[in-house]
């Protein structure tokens, strides 16, 4: 018993963040990008809006989200647009459902959109979960995906922009719980006729299910393979299970050298 409980990573300790710093940094050029991750339900998109209404600069975020990029999948990937206010975001609502997006397009698109804010004089924040499209980005992943041969050529991307990672950090215990609450709001607000609506356009439930978690699984219960009680269980397990996925491929970029500052988003 003392094994396993030893197997079970500790939380990393939360700091104060030092803004006056991270600005100087930013104006000297020793920061290129700021990128806020962190798992589910963990409030970084709200950290990050108020962290670009701290630095100002024109700072502006670009998603890092996989499922953020599609059209009409707005509860389910819980956009949350509202939390972005008068602060300019790029990468969400880009693309059709059904169409392909993949880390390699990610890389082209983000390309584009730090080019663009850094030619405009602001500071472009990085947001999101998604961690192969994070370290795909700032340069901490051997990335070697072929360029498909359909692909539009693209502007070069920074190979490794000069990064400061901030982590939004919550404990297991309040993870879960604000996991759950959120599932239940969701679907309250409709999550299940979002996807209705998606089959009833036309995207195959298959690609549905590919998309993971709640499309995944509200997708079965529309196709009557769960029922509502299965659909609800099985989606928060999930969940629960890619936060912790989330927070393993987090820690993982630390112990390969990656130094992220977490702090208490709250």
């Amino acid at each position: 018993m003392p094994i396993v409980k030893n197997l079970i990573a500790a939380l990393p300790e939360p700091e104060t963040l030092d803004l006056e710093a991270l600005r100087a940094a930013i104006h000297n050029g020793s920061v290129e990008l700021v990128c806020v991750l962190g798992p589910t339900a963990s409030g970084k998109t709200r950290y990050a809006v108020q962290l670009a209404r701290a630095l100002g600069q024109g700072a502006e975020i670009i998603s890092a989200d996989s499922r953020q990029v599609y059209r009409r999948m707005d509860i389910g990937t819980g956009k949350d647009l509202s939390e972005y206010g008068e602060v300019p975001y790029h990468l969400i609502d880009i693309v059709e459902p059904g169409t392909q997006y993949n880390v390699y397009r990610f890389k082209q698109d983000f390309a584009a959109a730090y080019s663009d804010i850094r030619e405009r004089g602001g500071v472009p924040i990085l947001c999101g979960g998604t961690g192969l499209y994070i370290s795909a980005v700032t340069g901490e992943y051997d990335f070697r995906e072929k360029k498909p041969l359909s692909a539009e050529p693209a502007a070069p991307a920074p190979s490794a922009p000069r990064t400061f990672f901030i982590g939004t950090l919550v404990s297991r215990e309040v993870r879960n719980q604000r996991i759950d609450a959120r599932l239940s709001a969701r679907l309250q607000e409709g999550m299940i006729d979002e996807i209705r609506a998606l089959l009833e356009e036309g995207v195959p439930a298959q690609t549905l299910i590919g998309y993971g978690l709640e499309y995944k699984f509200v997708t079965l219960y529309l196709t009557r393979q769960l029922s509502y009680t299965q659909m609800q269980e099985q989606l928060a397990i999930a969940i629960h299970q890619f936060a912790k996925r989330q927070m393993t491929w987090f820690r993982g970029m630390e112990r390969s050298g990656v130094r992220i500052h977490w702090v208490n988003p709250c």
